[in-house]
Order: structure tokens, then C-alpha cells, then sequence
């Protein structure tokens, strides 16, 4: 009898996570498909005439129809969409580019992998410091570490990042030269020696959010009663702070890394701009000063993607991690 109740209830929670994956899978679909239409519809409503961008200022009235009739651009907006739509789904990509000719996804996939890099490299420096930072802060709660780790937020999360970038710039390529002051340089080292300066610089946007999180709730569960239980057991400090307390506390600051991916990939397209890096985010600012329709549309779609999925695996690893925070991100 008791197996049987075992099972019923395993296959109840086994139904219960279907749904909830399958509801999350939804919504992201949802989600993808709003940004799609409203990026194909208010892209259109920004002055200029990608006609004109390539013929120029002084093209003829004649011309100008002969290249909107090429591009399509004279087709209704529906009948544009419809287009638009179609060639997304049968073929993934959003069209040629309006100026070089050439498949979106092609140009893309040809600036994503330093945008991707870049990314991956200032992420995983904004965990390790905050992460550093708020467990000294924890575990020297209302001491002087403590207020001075404290102060590190207050300061840095008014300063915009491109400002950030040019002061860093300024002393450690101009000044100290220990890196490069813009470009990615050759070979793997050298790559990863022009990426620094702009990991750094994503990465202290990233930190002062991190640290708050991962402070307080460190602190929450420091002061819990299994915790001091383990104390009074005379389990090592060291022992409590690293398998329980910061187990506990990641999960949190997990979810709230999730919330911050889309202004994460927003300051990285701005950071490469600043740096001159040959990224998705120059790519972006190219096409947006030739109104470059499809290329625009394309990085706005896979940039939403990229949100989506990344959104998507920490709802899904939380929810593994403690099942009472399914559907809660």
C-alpha cells in the first residue's frame, strides 16, 4: 500500500514539473514572439529611408522607387510582416543585409563568438568578486570590512558603464599601458588581453547587485537556527560557510543573475563601442545608422533568444535546485 502512495505521488510530482517545463517553454515562445513584432513594427516607425542610405542624398525620385521595389519596401507593412514572418520561420533568418548584401545570420554569426566571449569572461569575473566580497562582508557583519564592502555599491551603481570604460582606458591603457586602448588582438593571448579591460568594466556593473544579494542572504541564513545548531554540534566555521551557508544563499543571487542577463548583453553592446571591438554591438550601431531593417531585426531577435534561453535554464536549474520556487522567477 505504502509503494503504491509512493508511486501516485511521484508520478503527481513527475505531472506537476511536465506542466510547470511546459508552461515556462510557452511563455519564452510568447515572450520571443512579442519582441519579434514589436521590433518589426517600431523599427519602421524611426525616421530615414534605407533607400536613400544606399543611393544617397541626391538619388533621383526614379531611383528611389526602382530600390524600394527591390528591397520590398513598397509592399504594404502587413504584407511586409507577412514576409518578414515567413522567411523567420522557413529559414531562420530575417533576410539579407540591406548594405552588404549578405545573410543576416552569416554577419551575426560572424561578430557573435567575441560578443559571446566577452560575456562569458565578465560574468564569470562579476561572481567570483561578488561572491569574494560578500563573504567577507557576511562573515564580518557591522565591522569596518563590512560598512567599506557596503560602501562599494552606493558608489559604483550611479556611474554609467561606457563612463567606466573611458576612465579605465584613460589610466590603464593610456597612462600605465598595460593593456590595449581598443581592438582585439591576435592569437588566443592575445585576445584575452584586449578582452580584459572590457570584462572589468561589465563585470563593476554587475558586482554592486550581486553582492547586496548574496550579503543579505548570507546573513539570513548565518543567523538561522540549523546553523547555529551546527555551531553548538562544534562543526567548523569553514565547514558551515562553505556546504551550507553559501549553498543556501546561492540560489537567490542565481535567479537574480537571470534578471540581470538582458542588461548584461545591453552593456556589453555598449562596452564594445567604447572599446572598439568588431562585436554584435557595433554591428548594431552600423546598421542602425544605415537602417539596415533585417540586420537590426536579426540582432534584436537573437539577443531576445539569448535572454529567453538563458532566463529559461536558471528557472529550470532553481526549480531542480528547490522545488518550492517553481514559476516564482
Amino acid at each position: 500500500m505504502m509503494k503504491s502512495k509512493l508511486t501516485l505521488s511521484g508520478a503527481a510530482g513527475n505531472n506537476g514539473s511536465y506542466k510547470w517545463l511546459a508552461l515556462a517553454l510557452v511563455r519564452a515562445l510568447l515572450v520571443i514572439l512579442c519582441v519579434m513584432t514589436a521590433v518589426f513594427f517600431l523599427i519602421r516607425i524611426v525616421p530615414g529611408d534605407p533607400a536613400k542610405m544606399i543611393l544617397g542624398e541626391y538619388s533621383t525620385p526614379e531611383a528611389l522607387k526602382n530600390m524600394h521595389h527591390t528591397l520590398g519596401l513598397d509592399l504594404s507593412l502587413w504584407d511586409q510582416f507577412t514576409r518578414f514572418v515567413k522567411l523567420l520561420f522557413t529559414q531562420g533568418d530575417t533576410g539579407n543585409s540591406i548594405i552588404a548584401g549578405t545573410s543576416t545570420r552569416e554577419l551575426i554569426a560572424e561578430r557573435a563568438p567575441v560578443t559571446l566571449l566577452l560575456i562569458v569572461i565578465a560574468s564569470v569575473l562579476a561572481i567570483i568578486v561578488a561572491l569574494l566580497l560578500a563573504t567577507v562582508a557576511a562573515t564580518h557583519k557591522d565591522k569596518l570590512l563590512d560598512h567599506l564592502i557596503r560602501i562599494i555599491p552606493a558608489i559604483t551603481l550611479g556611474m554609467p558603464v561606457f563612463w567606466v570604460g573611458i576612465l579605465f582606458i584613460l589610466f590603464f591603457s593610456v597612462r600605465l599601458g598595460w593593456f590595449p586602448v581598443g581592438g582585439i588582438g591576435e592569437g588566443w593571448s592575445g585576445t584575452l588581453h584586449s578582452l580584459v579591460l572590457p570584462a572589468v568594466t561589465i563585470a563593476f556593473s554587475q558586482i554592486p547587485t550581486l553582492v547586496r544579494s548574496l550579503r543579505a542572504q548570507m546573513l539570513e541564513v548565518l543567523e538561522s537556527e540549523f546553523v547555529v545548531t551546527l555551531r553548538a554540534a562544534g562543526i567548523p566555521s569553514r565547514v558551515i560557510l562553505f556546504k551550507h551557508v553559501l549553498r543556501n544563499s546561492a540560489l537567490p543571487t542565481l535567479m537574480l543573475l537571470g534578471v540581470n542577463v538582458s542588461y548584461l548583453i545591453g552593456g556589453t553592446l555598449v562596452v564594445e563601442q567604447v572599446f572598439g571591438i568588431k562585436g554584435i554591438g557595433s554591428l548594431l550601431f552600423t546598421s542602425i545608422s544605415n537602417r539596415d531593417f533585417p540586420v537590426i531585426q536579426g540582432i534584436a531577435l537573437y539577443c531576445a533568444l539569448a535572454v529567453v534561453i538563458i532566463s529559461l535554464l536558471i528557472e529550470i536549474i532553481s526549480g531542480w535546485l528547490d522545488p518550492r520556487t517553481k514559476g516564482k522567477s
